[in-house]
Order: structure tokens, then sequence, then C-alpha cells
């Protein structure tokens, strides 16, 4: 899959997932009101401030497709990551909101009957957010986009809100009122878990942090797998957007030509870009093998 490939089939997802977003907003903030269910319409406004992820995220896969130029050597990629920022702080905000208001309406005992339109709103939105969060975490974790990862999250973190909306709604219903606002007030100790995964996941991405040992571990079998290289090293990955960027030492014979070193070099290169279709670029110093030699380094 080439990169115009990649970001086709992350926009698409998004775009689902935004149109699919409006169209249950819209259902549950009228369920809601008409349906006299606090837990429904905060539901629904959780839905309204999605649609401020979801945009970032549409502007985040658009950016982050831009090639590499002259101010940005490395790509575009980064601007993902700081998509899912901005949704974490989007999902916080949304947790923050829910439990104020749900806290103030138990305070003030000011509980409503909802209607059956409000039990239905909120069954409906269960199943389609749970397909939304399936659909688009199978594709983001194919190709490893924090952005549709983090989205796929807000998906989940929006079936898991509408279950205890449910079950909230439900039990009000049939005359236990304070559970619609309790529902929602629990709803909310979800929903910053959720922002929190997302974000320390972007952060973890944006300070360059360590790519898992599986991952490690299988440079090192490929590159040592060829013919001429002798030792594999100091090992650094970092993440942009949907790649990997790999640094990596090798240790070869002194002796050996300039060009049957790159030759080398290459070849390690080639195999793992066929056993790692998300690497984007893999930059490789080599060294004298057996041989005191110092690499200079500031970090």
């Amino acid at each position: 899959m080439d990169r115009h490939e990649r970001f086709d089939s992350a926009s698409r997802v998004i775009q689902i997932g935004f149109w699919v977003n409006a169209a249950l907003m819209t259902m549950k903030l009228l369920a809601g009101h008409f349906g006299r269910s606090e837990a429904v319409f905060a539901d629904g406004m959780e839905s309204a401030a999605d649609f401020v992820a979801i945009l970032s995220t549409m502007i985040a896969l658009r950016i982050g497709r831009k090639p590499f130029d002259e101010t940005h050597p490395y790509g575009h990629g980064r601007a993902e990551s700081i998509a899912a920022i901005i949704v974490s702080l989007v999902i916080f905000a949304t947790g923050a909101w829910i439990l104020m208001r749900s806290v103030h309406t138990i305070i003030d005992r000011a509980f409503e009957v909802p209607s059956a339109v409000a039990v239905a709103a909120a069954f409906i939105t269960i199943l389609i957010k749970e397909a939304l969060f399936r659909y688009s975490h199978r594709v983001g974790a194919k190709l490893e986009s924090p952005a549709l990862l983090a989205a796929a999250k807000d998906h989940r973190k929006d079936a898991i809100t509408s279950i205890s909306t449910l079950i909230g709604v439900t039990g009000a219903f049939f005359g236990i009122t304070i559970m619609d606002p309790l529902a929602a007030g629990i709803t909310s100790l979800f929903i910053f878990h959720i922002g929190y995964e997302t974000f320390m996941s972007a952060s973890h991405d944006l300070m360059d942090g360590k790519p898992s040992e599986q991952f490690v571990d299988s440079l090192v079998r490929i590159a040592g797998g060829v013919e001429g290289v002798e030792h594999v090293h100091e090992i650094k990955a970092r993440r942009s957007g949907q790649y990997v960027i790999v640094d990596l030492k090798l240790d070869m014979d002194p002796e050996m030509t300039v060009k049957r070193s790159h030759a080398i070099a290459t070849e390690v290169q080639r195999r793992i870009f066929e056993r790692f279709p998300n690497v984007g670029d893999v930059m490789i110093h080599i060294n004298p093998h057996e041989e005191e030699h110092e690499d200079l380094i500031r970090l």
C-alpha cells in the first residue's frame, strides 16, 4: 500500500465517522430534549464536542499526507499526534461538563421521568458507535495511524457512555429517576480514563518514545541476516504519524570498500521496508567491526 492509499483509507474512515456522528448527535439532542432525559441530552452534547475532535483529525490527515519539504525534512506526520492530543483534551472537557451537570442535577434534585424515545436513542447509539469503533480500530491498527486510533477510542468512549446512559434512562423510565443523572456522572469517569490513554499515547510519540521491544528485535534479526553485517546495535526509532523513522548502526569489515558497504546497507533498508510497510525511512551508520572507533553524539 503506497502513501496515497494509506491516507485515502484513513480519510475515508474519518469521513464516515464524521457523518454518522452528525446523525447521532442530532438524534440524541432531539431525543434528550423531547424525551426529558438529561443523560441522553448530555450524550448528544458529547457528540457535538466530538465534531471538534473529528474535524481536527481530518485537518491533521490532510496536513500529514503532505510529502517532506525544505522546512519539514521528516514530513508532516506529527500533525496526527497533535490532533490526537486535541482529541484527548476534548474528551477531558466533555467528561468534566457531564460530571458537573449530573452533580448539579442530583444536588438540586431536578429529576424527570424520560420517555421511551430516549431509551431507544441510547440503544441505537451503542450499536452504531461500537461498529464504528471496530471499523476505525481495524483500519487504524493496520495503518498504525495515531489519529485514527484516537478517533477509534473516541467511538469506544461514546459506546461506553451510551451503555451507562441506557442503564440510567431505563431505570429512570421505570421510576428510579435519580439513575438518569447518576448514570451520566459515572460515565464521565470512563471518559476521563479514555482521554488519559489517548493523551499519553500521543505524548509518547511526540516525545520520540521508544517503539516496542518486538519491533526492535525484528530490526536486529532482519539487519543481522544480511551477509556482510557483523553486528547491529544502537537502534533508535521514532514515530511520525503513520510512519516510523529508524536509525541503526552496522559493524562491517574495515577493509570493505565503500561501494560494497553501501550495497549491504541498501539491502538492509530494502528488507526492512519489505517487512514493515509503515517504516518511512531507515538511516544507517557504518562502523569498522572489532576496531576502536568513536561515535560523536551530544544527546
